[in-house]
């Protein structure tokens, strides 16, 4: 099992007493105001989305950390690695990608959290390139795909939900 350390955060692998904290923070209208359609999870499809994290990392050697507060133990959100097949324009890709719950928020847990899924990425399982996506309107995404150093590529639309993204990059350091 994976886990990572930070100054003030764990990324750790799912586990299923994760799923309250899940479904709060997937449950929660301005914290999936520009995820896909903006709509709310419920319980039964955040449990699917727990199950569907634990997937991605057998079948992948990556996947999405759950992020723990060290100091408190609480569940912030998730950071990590997933293919953005919603996307197929941009496929094959490895997105970075994030989601803190409200009380998370300001704390720079996203940045942070995800810096060290990039090194993750780079460092541990070899990618070249990683990429991100964004509504157009996450200015606060915006900021923290700016502090990894992700660059701006283009812009094109969500074919299933008609969103406007924003796709960022970057590629591994030179050595």
């Amino acid at each position: 099992m994976t886990t990572l350390e930070t100054e003030r955060l764990s990324l750790r692998q799912w586990r299923d007493d994760d799923l309250d904290a899940l479904a709060a923070m997937n449950a929660d209208p301005e914290v999936m105001r520009y995820i896909l359609d903006g709509a709310v999870r419920d319980r039964e499809q955040s449990t699917a989305a727990l199950r569907k994290f634990v997937g991605d990392w057998a079948a992948q050697g990556f996947g999405l950390f759950a992020i723990e507060v060290r100091a408190t133990g609480r569940l912030a959100g998730w950071a990590g690695l997933t293919v953005p097949a919603f996307l197929p324009e941009v496929m094959p890709a490895v997105e970075i990608g994030w989601r803190l719950n409200r009380e998370s928020w300001g704390h720079g847990y996203a940045t942070e959290a995800a810096a060290e899924a990039l090194r993750f990425g780079f460092e541990e399982r070899g990618l070249d390139r990683i990429i991100s996506i964004r509504h157009t309107g996450n200015k606060r995404s915006a900021r923290v795909m700016e502090k990894l150093g992700l660059t701006y590529e283009s812009t094109t639309v969500v074919p299933v939900y008609d969103q406007p993204v924003a796709i960022h990059a970057i590629s591994r350091p030179a050595r």
